[in-house]
């Protein structure tokens, strides 16, 4: 199993995924925390996947939510979940709007890249930034890589050291508001929140 593989397992098992994927929103005091730091209501979800919980609780809460996903399969469903929003079937490196957001959110969707492609993200996520967009993303806890299974299928998954994630924050114009490792209110995930000042401040 590689990175590049990832789009195409989660277009095949997107249906099995979509059914078994938990709506219990543990991540909701993650997301309240991150709408509570942006400026505004517009959302850019990077792997929304089939939109369900997350996107949708965010568009419950005003969000004018845009979803971007590599895997065809996943963005019929977001359609189908979320008729309101917007949904752009693109890979999340080297995606350029030339448009900018109030959050930008990657939950559970970076740590699918090579380490390389998680540092090219920053300069993804500073483009689609205004003053104090709030960025919400998970990692793993420590630099490793390590594989997973989804619906039977292999994923890989790969982390940084959170030193150096502070590191690609601070280059590309973010602050760190707050980092949780294997946080125990939200399913063991390792959540960062940061908040864009700008590259010039």
């Amino acid at each position: 199993m590689r990175p590049d593989d990832i789009l195409p397992t989660y277009d095949r098992v997107a249906r099995g995924f979509a059914r078994s994927r938990d709506r219990t929103l543990f991540e909701r005091r993650w997301l309240d925390r991150a709408l509570n730091h942006a400026p505004g209501r517009r959302v850019l979800d990077l792997g929304c996947g089939p939109g369900k919980p997350i996107a949708a609780y965010l568009q419950e809460r005003n969000g004018e939510v845009t979803g971007v996903d590599g895997a065809g399969s996943m963005l019929v469903l977001f359609r189908d979940n979320l008729p309101r929003a917007r949904a752009i079937h693109a890979d999340m490196r080297g995606l350029d709007l030339g448009e900018t957001f109030d959050l930008i959110l990657a939950w559970n969707s970076m740590f699918h890249l090579s380490a390389d492609d998680q540092r090219g993200m920053f300069a993804t996520f500073a483009a689609h930034a205004r003053p104090r967009t709030a960025l919400l993303f998970t990692t793993g806890p420590a630099a490793g890589e390590a594989m997973g299974r989804v619906e039977g299928e292999s994923v890989y998954h790969a982390s940084l050291d959170p030193d150096e994630y502070r590191k690609l924050l601070n280059e590309n114009g973010f602050d760190e508001v707050a980092f949780v490792p294997e946080d125990p209110t939200c399913n063991g995930h390792s959540v960062w929140l940061a908040q864009y000042r700008g590259l010039n401040a």
